[in-house]
């Protein structure tokens, strides 16, 4: 088969149903920028996990004697710690050789940085020593093991509670895990509801053109050669809408991450370009795969051409 025959077979089919092949390429350019996106979404959900993970710290909080007069915490219920207490829990933990670096606060510390913190609270006038005892942040060599690290303070002379700091993180990772299922699920959708409209805009090529048929299959065309133009033409617009559908994430990493959000949000490690390199000829590949396939069933088993 000649190539330029087929080209020209393709865009005769194109010019035909332009409508259609424009709601094609603009289908399938948004649910394949939807499928990069929910793509570069998981990718930054595991570098901000990787990010924070690498920088859990365990606090330790001693029992103050707010604690102990208003039966807050059971493991209070003897008073508030006392310096020899807290100086043998600190021995104890440094000696299980998982601690890195221990940061120590004096409850004069502590109520200076409460104050920072909740400025606008209205126990903030409230806040004294009886409230606070000092505590210890306590950074990790392995930060996966802060496990090992809680267990051991829990349950010491004088400790009210330990626990670490990606208990705070969680409520975020939770929303972000939410958002990422919800652009996989919207993804779905609109690629099942590209690939209905690939295969109607097939049949209706192919009817349009059904007396051409006719004329090839007199002459000795092979199923081949008469389905290859209409194959050609969804892969076609299945290459159209990738690269539209690339320069979408682009724009969108260009704009709204590196313009915006990097600037302004330094709490967070974005992304870089290379995962976005990486999902530009996966959206390739499945867009002109779903197209290519999608239109070949259409015509090897509904349409019979």
């Amino acid at each position: 088969m000649r190539a330029q025959f087929v080209i020209s077979e393709t865009l005769t089919g194109l010019r035909r149903n332009m409508t259609m092949t424009v709601a094609v390429i603009i289908s399938v350019a948004m649910s394949l920028a939807l499928a990069g996106a929910a793509l570069l979404l998981r990718d930054q959900v595991d570098v901000m996990q990787g990010y924070w993970a690498a920088r859990v710290e365990v606090s330790v909080y001693f029992c103050t004697k707010d604690d102990s007069l208003n039966n807050k915490l059971s493991a209070c219920a003897s008073g508030p710690a006392t310096q020899g207490q807290e100086n043998a829990v600190l021995r104890q933990l440094e000696q299980t050789n998982l601690i890195e670096k221990v940061y120590t606060e004096t409850p004069e510390q502590e109520i200076a940085s409460y104050k920072q913190q909740d400025a606008n609270s209205p126990d903030i006038s409230f806040a004294s020593t009886d409230a606070f005892n000092g505590d210890l942040q306590i950074k990790l060599k392995n930060p996966t093991q802060y496990l090992s690290i809680i267990e051991i303070a829990n349950g010491q002379p004088g400790v009210g509670y330990a626990e670490d700091d990606s208990q705070v993180l969680k409520p975020l990772f939770r929303l972000l895990d939410g958002a990422q299922v919800l652009a996989l699920s919207v993804m779905v959708i609109m690629l099942a509801v590209t690939t209905l409209l690939i295969v109607n805009t097939v049949r209706i090529s192919a009817f349009s053109r059904k007396r051409e048929t006719g004329i090839k299959r007199l002459v000795g065309a092979s199923n081949y050669s008469v389905q290859f133009p209409f194959i050609a033409e969804a892969a076609l617009a299945g290459i159209i809408g990738a690269v539209l559908a690339s320069g979408m994430l682009a724009l969108v990493k260009y704009l709204m991450i590196d313009q915006f959000l990097a600037p302004t949000v330094d709490v967070i490690t974005f992304i870089g370009w290379g995962p976005v390199f990486q999902a530009m000829p996966l959206m390739l590949i499945l867009g002109v795969g779903m197209s290519g396939i999608a239109a070949f069933v259409t015509l090897r088993k509904y349409l019979q051409v």
